[in-house]
C-alpha cells in the first residue's frame, strides 16, 4: 500500500502532534534509518542522551517509540512515517535490527494467542452459572428503568422550562443511579440530555426528543419478552449490554470490498471514543466499527481512511444493524470499479427513514453522497444535489475549503447524519479521497 500525507496525518491523536511529527519528517532528524517489506525503523536523536528508537509495523501499522510521550503515535512515530511517504530513498538500511524484530515477533505472538482465545471462545460454557448472572442483571435493570420512569415523568410535569435550570449536579446523580444498576447505556443518555438543555434556539423540541426516545425505550424494556429478537438486541444495546466480541467473530461475516470512507474520535465518560465507518463496494452497505480506549492509549490505526481492503465484517444483531467487527482482511484493494453510496439526497433521506423506523433509537446514520455541490443560502451552508434537494451542513467544517475542491461542480462526500445537520467527515474532490481534521471531535 502507497501511504499519503493525508492518511498519515489522520492518524495523529491531536493537532500538535500532526504539526511535531511534520517538523520530524525531515532525513536530518535521523541518525538512521531503514526498512523492510514489513516494517520502518529509524533513530531520532532527542533530548536525552541516547536517540529514540522508533519503529512501525506496516501490516496496520503500529507504532513504538522509546521516547517518554504517551500519545500513539507519537510526534517521532508520525515524523518516521510522513519522511518514509515522501524521501522512501533516504531509508537504506534494509536488515532490521534486533530491536525491531523483537517487536515483531512479540506481536506475531500476541496474534497467534488471540487467535487461540477465539477458539476457546466456540468451547462449551458454564450455562447455569451464565444463566444466573443475566437474572440477577435483570433484576437491576428493571430497578432502574423504574427509577428512571419515575424521574422522566416527574421531569415532564415540572415543564422543560424547570429542566433548563437545572445545574449539573441534577443530571449527573441520576446517571449515577443508573450506573450502579448495570444500565450504563440509560446513563450516558440522561448526562447528554443536560446538553440538549442548554444548546441554544429549538432546545425545547431536542430535549422533548429525548425524553420520547427514553420513554419508548422502557416501554420496549418492558415488553421485551413479546418483541422479536432483532428488535431485543437493539433495546439491550440501548439500555448497555454488550456482546461478547469474540464470540461474535465466530459467526459468518459479510465479505466485501471495504472502503474506509470516515472516521472520527470523540470523548466519553473518560474513553476516548472511535468510529470507523466502512462502505461495502457491492453490498452498497455501511459498517461502523468501534474502538475504546483509556487517556492516551492507542486506538486502532489499522482502518485508514482512503483504503480498501478485501475482507470480512460481522455486524452486531439488531434491526438494522450498522455497528460490525473487521474479522479477517484477506487483502488490500487498489480501486472500487464504481462508487457506492446514495444517487441523490432523497434516496439518503429515504434510507434514514427506513433505519429510523426499525431501530428508533438509532443516533448518527452515515450517509455516502454521490453527487452534491456545497452552496450557501441565507448564510447557511447546505449539500445539494441535481434535483434541487438540500441537506445542512454542520459548521464544524469550513465550507470554503469544500467549496474550493468542489469548485461549483458536484463531488462524493461522506458524513454523520443526526437527524438535523450532516458532520462531514471525507470528500472525493476529482477521485481523491481527503480527510478532514475534525474528525478527531469537536
Amino acid at each position: 500500500m502507497i501511504w499519503t500525507t493525508e492518511q498519515i496525518l489522520a492518524l495523529a491523536p491531536d493537532a500538535a502532534s500532526a504539526k511535531a511529527g511534520q517538523g520530524l519528517s525531515a532525513a536530518h532528524h535521523w541518525q538512521t534509518l531503514g526498512c523492510d517489506e514489513k516494517s520502518i525503523w529509524g533513530l531520532c536523536q532527542g533530548s536525552g542522551k541516547n536517540p529514540y528508537q522508533t519503529q512501525i509495523d506496516l501490516a496496520e501499522p503500529a507504532f513504538k517509540c522509546s521516547c517518554p510521550s504517551r500519545k500513539f503515535p507519537c510526534k517521532h512515530g508520525l515524523g518516521l512515517f510522513l519522511l518514509f511517504a515522501s524521501q522512501r530513498q533516504a531509508f537504506t538500511e534494509k536488515t532490521p535490527p534486533a530491536w525491531v524484530t523483537e517487536w515483531l515477533e512479540s506481536r506475531a505472538r500476541r496474534t497467534e494467542q488471540k487467535a487461540e482465545k477465539l477458539q476457546v471462545a466456540g468451547k462449551p460454557i458454564d450455562e447455569a452459572a451464565q444463566a444466573k448472572r443475566a437474572a440477577a442483571r435483570e433484576v437491576k435493570v428493571a430497578a432502574a428503568v423504574q427509577v428512571l420512569q419515575l424521574w422522566l415523568r416527574d421531569l415532564v410535569r415540572n415543564g422543560l422550562a424547570v429542566a433548563q435550570t437545572q445545574p449539573p449536579q441534577f443530571w449527573e446523580r441520576m446517571a449515577a443511579r443508573l450506573v450502579d444498576r448495570q444500565a450504563a447505556g440509560l446513563a450516558r443518555l440522561v448526562r447528554e440530555m443536560a446538553a440538549v438543555a442548554n444548546s441554544g434556539q429549538g432546545w425545547q423540541a431536542r430535549l422533548l426528543e429525548r425524553i420520547g426516545k427514553l420513554h419508548l425505550l422502557i416501554e420496549g424494556y418492558k415488553r421485551i419478552d413479546e418483541l422479536p429478537e432483532e428488535n431485543q438486541a437493539d433495546i439491550r444495546a440501548s439500555i448497555g449490554w454488550t456482546i461478547n466480541q469474540e464470540e461474535l467473530l465466530t459467526r459468518v461475516g459479510v465479505r466485501d470490498h471495504w472502503l474506509v470512507v470516515g472516521s472520527r474520535i470523540e470523548e466519553e465518560e473518560r474513553l476516548r471514543v472511535q468510529r470507523v465507518w466502512l462502505w461495502g463496494e457491492n453490498t452498497n452497505r455501511a459498517a461502523m466499527i468501534r474502538h475504546f480506549a483509556h487517556g492516551q492509549q492507542p486506538l486502532d490505526a489499522s482502518l485508514v481512511t482512503g483504503t480498501i481492503f478485501d475482507g470480512e465484517v460481522v455486524f452486531y444483531p439488531g434491526a438494522y444493524v450498522l455497528r460490525a467487527l473487521v474479522k479477517e482482511k484477506f487483502s488490500e484493494i487498489e480501486q472500487v470499479a464504481v462508487l457506492p453510496g446514495y444517487e441523490t439526497i432523497s434516496a439518503a433521506v429515504a434510507a434514514y427513514a427506513t433505519a429510523l423506523a426499525r431501530h428508533p433509537w438509532m443516533e448518527l446514520f452515515p450517509m455516502l453522497l454521490k453527487a452534491v455541490t456545497p452552496v450557501c443560502r441565507n448564510d447557511v451552508w447546505v449539500l445539494r444535489d441535481d434535483d434541487g434537494r438540500i441537506l445542512p451542513i454542520h459548521p464544524g467544517v469550513s465550507p470554503w475549503a469544500i467549496m474550493a475542491m468542489s469548485g461549483g461542480h458536484p463531488l462524493a462526500l461522506f458524513g454523520e447524519w443526526d437527524g438535523e445537520v450532516l458532520r462531514l467527515l471525507s470528500v472525493w474532490p476529482a477521485d481523491e479521497l481527503v480527510t478532514f481534521l475534525l474528525t478527531r471531535g469537536s
